[in-house]
């Protein structure tokens, strides 16, 4: 059965778990795709879909929601080498998406229901155009710029501050007015407009043309010449330039839109803020519009769809913010968005091509993808030539063959999606497409658990793809970052036999004699680069023996630990050795380390299977073992160390008064608090409500500590 064809009202509770789990693997590896190797494989049309359906399977069995769930995965990529790192002061999050006046009313809705709000109380929001660039963190100090960052992995980016010195002071202000605070962080757009893009890319197309005639004469030649194929990509590329010289070359533009941290308020609403932001020497959207309510979002929606060929820069749909800062703030942020903005897109753009063949990816945990590959052809102004089919039962729903007329559909600067084959043209005698029945990489046997809907191999630690694949994950930039050691390299060290496990990258040292004889690794290599790579890998490596506790969990590559709920996980038990010895207490069905673990705010019981099968495997204990004689991960420091509630464990039971369940929850995890959903002697406050029920009565019991609503309040410092 192919359950991505049953709409969530239809799945029984065992097809929903299965479903959760293959939409998590699907958009986590969409997301590494785009975010970190910027070769994104789905469009955000097909991306949207994926997290649409999650978000709705989650809404019909909440409590089936994972740890690892795309609605609490932040967006984003690591900081690039190169650079220098810069932490925002506040998260660098992304938006969720809505396509149609009925879903930008159930967000409305949504807010009402968190903050309790009657349906008479007006809701007013300002629409401003999507632009789609780079966004970029600018930090002011005593209304001087000091510092420019991308937006990286949400927490820290990359330092551009001397490329965005090259904009104009009309793009971005040097000195901000004298009623500035004393820190701020301003946010914002650059983007390259349609014109500057087409005369950029034709010099770019000039001068690669020339370096290849060059190159053909035998001359000698510089660096490839890259041509963008859309205005962000040549934004993106202009900003991440090493050299700010060649930055300044570059035609770019700046939109002011958003504010980070700021050492004390300057206005009370979103609109107030723009104005301020005008005031102060920034170019904000002039098509940017306070709206009277909420109703009016679905006209302003439709004149930007009609405005958006005619204007001079890309927009790929409108953004709503609720405009009373106030209200931001109690609303907050849920994983990866916050609670009071929401991206309405355009409609998806679609071309027609040939399918030429369809190859079978493996991924680190086994997984058979399947790939498109297509006939090149230009969607929306980009040339694309791949697309994910997901798996078998996709390739099947949508009778995919080779050499079919293919629907191609895309949304931003992605690649598209199959959205369907023109039959009429299918070619006489095309067969059904035959899944293999085993690895491409290590040709052990391919299954499909009972439930799911992908394919894996079961060759494990045999099985070259998943080892090679394992070892990047270990090492990637939102995993334990450790710069120098690239997919390329990876593969080098274990086929040469060095590295087979995460353990024997902190052993590399031991070899570093026969490293440096390898060709354009060692001290003869005429270019200074190569010669001082393997002393600057071991020196990278040695620089990550103390990782932050959250990321090595996430390193691990346990299958459905994404970063959000490893943190979930490093937050809750805080360090390595207690970590180690509950989990394998919970092995046992029943035991309290077990009830423990499933009553962390997030994690359901799909999740703490994975992680106690994970423990229940040998090879595992002694791969983490052997790892731990290596490394000492550290606890993840708490965003409020001081609060009383820091390190604690909560549970929240009846109905509040001043505030709902869910705002009640946020707020005591940004005060650093492990919110569980059941008592036991392990919890540390029951925050109490009216008609608390059995957990009240079991904390009476414990004899735990029980609060009200106002003495929660009161040490929450909510007055």
């Amino acid at each position: 059965m192919n359950l991505r064809t049953l709409p969530p009202e239809k799945l029984t509770e065992e097809e929903a778990a299965a479903e959760l789990a293959a939409l998590a693997a699907e958009i986590a590896a969409a997301d590494i795709a785009y975010h970190q190797n910027d070769a994104p494989e789905i469009t955000d049309a097909q991306y949207d879909a994926l997290r649409r359906r999650n978000a709705a399977i989650e809404a019909r069995f909440p409590e089936l929601k994972r740890s690892d769930s795309p609605s609490e995965a932040a967006p984003g990529a690591a900081p690039a080498a190169g650079f220098a790192k810069a932490r925002h002061g506040t998260p660098m999050l992304s938006l969720d998406n809505v396509f149609n006046p009925e879903e930008f009313a159930e967000f409305t809705r949504t807010i009402r229901r968190f903050l309790g709000l009657p349906q008479e109380e007006v809701l007013r929001f300002v629409g401003e155009p999507k632009i789609d660039g780079l966004s970029v963190n600018l930090t002011y100090e005593n209304g001087v710029f000091v510092r420019g960052a991308t937006r990286g992995d949400g927490t820290q980016g990359e330092d551009i501050t001397r490329n965005l010195e090259t904009l104009r002071e009309g793009e971005l202000p040097r000195r901000l007015g004298p009623d500035a605070p004393a820190r701020i962080e301003i946010r914002g757009e650059v983007f390259m407009a349609k014109a500057d893009f087409i005369a950029f890319r034709d010099e770019q197309a000039r001068l690669a043309e020339e370096r290849e005639q060059r190159r053909t004469r035998g001359e000698k030649v510089g660096p490839e010449i890259r041509i963008p194929a859309n205005p962000r990509n040549a934004a993106a590329g202009s900003l991440r330039q090493l050299d700010p010289e060649v930055t300044a070359r570059r035609p770019l533009q700046f939109f002011a839109y958003a504010q980070g941290a700021s050492s004390t308020p300057v206005a009370e609403t979103h609109s107030g803020y723009l104005d301020v932001l005008k005031r102060w020497g920034f170019r904000v959207n002039p098509l940017s519009a306070l709206l009277p309510d909420e109703h009016a979002a679905a006209e302003f929606q439709a004149r930007m769809g009609t405005e958006r060929a005619g204007l001079d820069y890309d927009i790929d749909g409108v953004v709503y913010k609720l405009d009373r800062l106030d209200w931001q703030s109690r609303l907050g942020f849920v994983g990866r968005a916050p609670r009071w903005a929401v991206a309405w897109k355009f409609p998806a753009e679609r071309a027609t091509t040939t399918l030429l063949r369809i190859e079978i990816q493996v991924g680190r945990t086994g997984a058979l993808t399947p790939r498109a590959v297509m006939q090149p052809v230009n969607v929306g102004g980009v040339m694309v030539q791949h697309a994910t089919l997901h798996n078998e039962d996709e390739i099947a729903r949508k009778d995919v063959r080779l050499g079919d007329t293919v629907v191609l559909q895309r949304a931003g600067d992605v690649i598209p999606q199959i959205v369907s084959v023109v039959l009429e043209k299918r070619p006489e005698g095309a067969e059904p497409f035959a899944f293999p029945e085993r690895c491409p990489a290590c040709g052990s046997h391919a299954v499909r658990p009972p439930g799911e809907v992908v394919k894996r191999c079961t060759g494990g630690l045999i099985c070259p793809a998943q080892t090679v694949e394992r070892l990047k994950h270990f090492v990637a930039r939102n995993a334990m970052d450790i710069e120098g050691l690239g997919e390329e390299n990876i593969q080098t060290l274990h086929d040469e036999g060095l590295v087979g496990g995460p353990a024997d990258i902190f052993r590399l040292a031991g070899h570093a004699d026969r490293m440096r004889r390898w060709e354009g690794w060692g001290a003869r290599s005429k270019r200074a680069e190569e010669s001082k790579k393997v002393t600057n890998l071991l020196a990278a490596i040695e620089a990550r023996r103390a990782p932050p506790f959250d990321r090595f969990i996430f390193a691990l590559g346990i299958r459905r630990i994404g970063e959000a709920n490893a943190k979930l996980l490093a937050r809750h038990y805080g360090t390595l050795p207690e970590w180690r010895e509950r989990m394998l207490a919970a092995r046992i069905v029943g035991s309290e380390a077990r009830e423990e673990l499933g009553s962390i705010q997030g994690i359901g019981p799909a999740i703490a299977q994975e992680l106690v099968d994970f423990f229940e495997e040998p090879r595992n204990l002694a791969a983490l073992d052997d790892l731990a004689r290596e490394v000492a991960p550290v606890p993840v420091a708490s965003a409020a160390a001081d609060s009383p509630f820091a390190g604690k464990t909560l549970v929240f039971t009846g109905t509040l008064e001043t505030m709902t369940r869910p705002e009640a929850e946020a707020r005591a995890e940004t005060l650093g608090a492990k919110v569980t959903k059941s008592v036991s002697a392990r919890t540390d406050f029951v925050v109490v409500g009216a008609d608390a029920g059995s957990k009240a009565k079991k904390a009476a019991e414990l004899g735990l500590r029980v609060l009200t609503e106002a003495e929660w309040r009161e040490m929450a410092g909510f007055g």
